[in-house]
Formats: C-alpha cells, structure tokens, sequence
C-alpha cells in the first residue's frame, strides 16, 4: 500500500476537491445519465463543510478527501473520493477503517449514500455497511457500530 496521511481540510480544498468529485463521479454519472459539468462541482461547494472533512495525501500532495458530517441520529460520511491512479491501493479502505473505528468507539451509527451501480458500493459492503433504501439514483447504506473493542 502507498504510504498517505490525512490533514483537517481547510476552505482553500474546496476547489480541488470540487474537481476530484466530477473525474471521480463522472462515469457513474454519465451512466445513470446526470452528468452535468457545472452541477458536479456546484454541488460539493454548497455543502463543503471544512471542518468535518479530511484531505488524503500521498508524498505531500492532494490525493483525495473523506467527510464525516454529524447528524441527529448518525455520522454521514459523505464526499469520499480518491483519485483514481491511487483506487485499488488501499488507501480507501484504510481511510475507511480508521473513521469506523472511531464511530465504533463512540458507538455511532454512520450511514452513506453511493450512486446505483457504483463499484465503491463493495467497499462499503466489506466494511460492514447493509443497504437500507435505494432509488433510481442512490443507494442508501447504513452500518452499525461494531461493540468489539
């Protein structure tokens, strides 16, 4: 596995991390037929939400970002993307593990949203998270948290 690390993301990520969103999503998107150039971007500057979200970065550069929004009932974890030369290596998973283990230390459900045929929806499933809705568009997923020390 390539040697990361994750940092507080600041409101000065907000751009690159707009831009990783649209290369990330934008099969699934073209897929599903949502695709739109400006949207994908807009979307994520209207809910950037800096202090609930990690940059990944891999030898000192921007390698993608994860947030963990508190909610009534749940943690969200929301606008998690790695750039796609580093998907596969592990990165994400360890991302993944390190947030659910500080969930399931605090006994925190945490639930998510993954577009309808995404292959991140496995990585998810590996990790314990179960569908609980879905939609033409979204899939929706929930994992409770893991009462193993």
């Amino acid at each position: 596995m390539v040697d990361w690390e994750l940092r507080p993301a600041s409101a000065a990520d907000v751009d690159a991390v707009a831009e990783l969103r649209a290369v990330v999503l934008r099969p699934d998107l073209e897929r599903l037929g949502r695709y739109d150039e400006q949207r994908v971007r807009q979307r994520l500057r209207d809910g950037f939400a800096p202090a609930h979200t990690w940059v990944i970065e891999v030898g000192g550069a921007f390698a993608g970002c994860v947030a963990l929004r508190p909610a009534e009932d749940a943690h969200w974890l929301e606008h998690f993307y790695v750039a796609p030369h580093l998907q596969g290596t592990g990165i994400g998973s360890a991302v993944l593990r390190g947030l659910l283990e500080r969930c399931d230390h605090d006994g925190t459900l945490v639930r998510l949203n993954v577009l309808q045929g995404s292959p991140a929806r496995r990585l998810y499933e590996r990790h314990g998270f179960t569908l609980e809705t879905e939609d033409p568009v979204d899939v929706f997923m929930v994992r409770r948290p893991d009462p193993r020390p």
